[in-house]
């Protein structure tokens, strides 16, 4: 048996038959109300669902509304939420697939400036400098969080779900309590191991007694914390949880939620390699024979997963952001079409960067996140409109997302790029270390428009008047964004100043720089920092200045943790406050925009402005100029030439101008739709 028919072959768990070793863990999406599932979690489980996969485990589903934080965030308060959670399963249990819920309780990071209530915890510890301090729980706050587990537990069987997950991991209340870190309690429920252990004993007890359901646990092998708890002590705590209770399974992840390099590794992003903790559902596996182990964590694709199932380190592996980018990559494969897939980037920028923004997630390479139902809609409506001769121009991500879904709309399309090859600007970062996923999203597009049929042609700049005289329907202009080089950055008399694409060059040559190279960045996200550490590993002493108080406030607090030690191991200099001014040929004086102190930095033989572009929309100007409002092709903008963002809303924009404006006169109702 091969790798691929030994993930895809069925297994039991908990006496639950599943069809394949495939699931979808739980992960905040950010589609609730009121703390209730929506229409959203129906809709967007069952996409998943009916792209093959055998388990689907929930978002956490607080127990307690001292857990709740947001109102956007699921919870089971009472037995008011049971219909809602019954939709969910029997959309996902209609397509093939089984259900569990994961059950919490958030514990010390839980804001409560929402629902106006204290964190409760272990101990008085906050999990990050500036985070609420909470209370440290006592005997009356135990057994209300005891009998809450208790009571959702019973709500979640009442709602027909297939199992439960209890959330012992990644640094939530429960972990808390196992935590010699965050347990400084001095009563029976701190010190020792079996005093730390009792408070999860007794949720898997009432659990247990609550409900005949399944149970499984999921935890963090290891928190990455001096002191705290490690693969040896949760192997130890897992076999002890055995002896007493028939789990079905241990979903091992990692990490705590902690302001530190800890809370990265749980959103693994681009930065850390291809499942860089696999060796954690090893060691359980090992250790305890028989109980089934879920692996989890930067399995980018099903080939890559399936390799931990047939050489033996884990029973079932769990793809969370590959399936946020692809629902039916599960199916696809299956089929021999793994191509097909739409790989996920690990650049957490439209998952968990939104959902540290309290928005709805959404994907880089899947736009339709969450508005699954909606867009399936329009696709039947747009089935039965007439085709339409449609331009595109531009080959970055929003061009090539306009031609593919425009195609796919039932269009007849003509994809135009000046350069010699597709992919834009993507292709630019993409080149620089540790950003080479962010090339998989411009290739994935390109073979897709091929295989399409999309008429695609390089090399060619279009005119104003070949759109004219084309005889087009509808002109996509998707040209993209130019850096933008203000003149205060020019630094008269002092050292040279590129662009972000001229340092991509630079620094990707054979001989970079060394010296002093200053990376400016107003803008705060990826370019700037990327080059910085780049610049500094080969061999530059880096200087990274923002006139901004956060440090690349663009980038998820996730990726961020990551990346700020990799500066500091670099040896990267940060100075945040900051504007540059020129103190001769190869010198810049530093400016405190506070205070105006100056810090002078000799020795500079680079500098890179890695502010804003512009919008290249000088062809949208002139054929606004010559059609706009009269006869002639119906003109969409998409992408940076709309205005310079990022990949995420590239993509966006190119679906939509692609498969809706083009199709319906007015799409003003569904884009309604897709904000409900």
């Amino acid at each position: 048996m091969d790798a691929i028919e030994a993930v895809l072959s069925p297994v039991e768990i908990g006496g639950v038959a599943l069809r394949n070793r495939v699931v979808v863990p739980g992960h905040t999406t950010n589609f609730g109300h009121a703390n209730l599932p929506t229409h959203r979690h129906v809709d967007y489980h069952r996409e998943r669902a009916r792209g093959g996969v055998g388990l689907i485990v929930t978002e956490a589903v607080r127990v307690h509304p001292t857990s709740a934080g947001r109102h956007i965030s699921l919870g089971s308060f009472d037995d008011s939420s049971i219909p809602a959670f019954a939709a969910i399963a029997e959309a996902v249990q209609a397509e093939g697939a089984r259900l569990f819920a994961q059950i919490m309780h958030a514990g010390r990071q839980a804001n409560g400036d929402a629902t106006r209530t204290v964190a409760w915890s272990a101990s008085p510890l906050r999990w990050t400098s500036g985070a609420q301090v909470p209370r440290a729980m006592g005997r009356r706050d135990l057994d209300t969080v005891v009998d809450a587990f208790g009571a959702a537990a019973t709500r979640m069987q009442l709602a027909g779900l297939d199992g439960l997950e209890v959330h012992l991991g990644h640094g939530h209340l429960l972990q808390q309590f196992l935590s010699p870190v965050t347990n400084r309690r001095d009563d029976e429920y701190g010190g020792s191991l079996e005093n730390r252990m009792r408070l999860t004993r007794r949720v898997l007890e009432t659990v247990r007694g609550a409900t005949d359901l399944p149970v499984g646990i999921r935890i963090s092998a290891d928190e990455f914390l001096p002191g705290g708890l490690d693969v040896a002590q949760m192997v130890e705590v897992v076999g002890l949880l055995r002896e007493e209770f028939p789990l079905a399974y241990v979903h091992v992840s990692h990490s705590a939620y902690h302001g530190s390099w800890s809370l990265s590794t749980q959103m693994a992003d681009m930065s850390f390699g291809h499942a860089p903790f696999r060796h954690h559902a090893a060691a359980f596996r090992r250790a305890l024979p028989g109980l089934p182990v879920i692996a989890v964590c930067r399995l980018d694709t099903l080939p890559e997963a399936a390799e931990l199932v047939a050489e033996g380190d884990a029973d079932l592996v769990a793809l969370a952001r590959p399936h946020i980018a692809d629902p039916h990559l599960v199916r696809k494969v299956a089929a021999g079409r793994a191509d097909d897939v739409r790989n996920c980037l690990a650049c957490n920028q439209g998952c968990i960067s939104r959902v540290e923004q309290s928005l709805p997630i959404s994907c880089v390479v899947n736009p339709e996140v969450g508005a699954e139902g909606e867009w399936s809609a329009h696709r039947e409506r747009a089935a039965a409109a007439p085709s339409r001769r449609v331009l595109v121009v531009g080959g970055g991500p929003a061009g090539l997302e306009a031609a593919l879904s425009a195609c796919r709309a039932g269009h007849t399309v003509r994809l135009v790029e000046a350069a010699d090859r597709l992919g834009g600007q993507i292709r630019t970062a993409a080149r620089v270390g540790g950003r080479g996923r962010l090339a998989l999203l411009v290739d994935d597009l390109e073979r897709a428009v091929r295989d399409a049929g999309v008429e695609v042609v390089t090399g060619h700049r279009v005119t104003p008047a070949e759109v004219v005289d084309g005889g087009w329907d509808d002109v996509v202009l998707a040209t993209g964004s130019r850096p933008a080089r203000r003149a205060r950055r020019e630094l008269p008399g002092g050292p040279r100043v590129v662009d972000t694409w001229t340092a991509v060059e630079i620094v990707e040559a054979e001989q970079a720089p060394t010296g002093a190279v200053l990376v400016l960045d107003d803008d705060g996200g990826w370019p700037g920092a990327s080059l910085a550490e780049r610049f500094a590993r080969r061999g530059a002493q880096v200087h990274l200045v923002s006139p901004s108080a956060p440090l690349s406030p663009k980038i998820t607090t996730y990726s961020k943790l990551a990346l700020v030690p990799r500066l500091s191991e670099l040896g990267v200099h940060v100075h945040l406050m900051c504007t540059p001014e020129a103190a001769g040929p190869d010198a810049v004086d530093l400016v405190e925009v506070v205070g105006g102190t100056r810090t002078r930095v000799e020795g500079v033989t680079l500098v890179v402005d890695a502010g804003s572009g512009s919008a290249d929309d000088d062809l949208h100007r002139a054929l606004d100029t010559l059609v706009g409002g009269g006869p002639g092709p119906r003109l969409h903008l998409a992408g940076d030439a709309n205005s310079p963002r990022t990949a995420l809303e590239a993509v966006y924009e190119g679906r939509l101008a692609g498969a809706v404006h083009t199709t319906v006169a007015d799409p003003a109702p569904f884009l309604l739709a897709l904000t409900r």
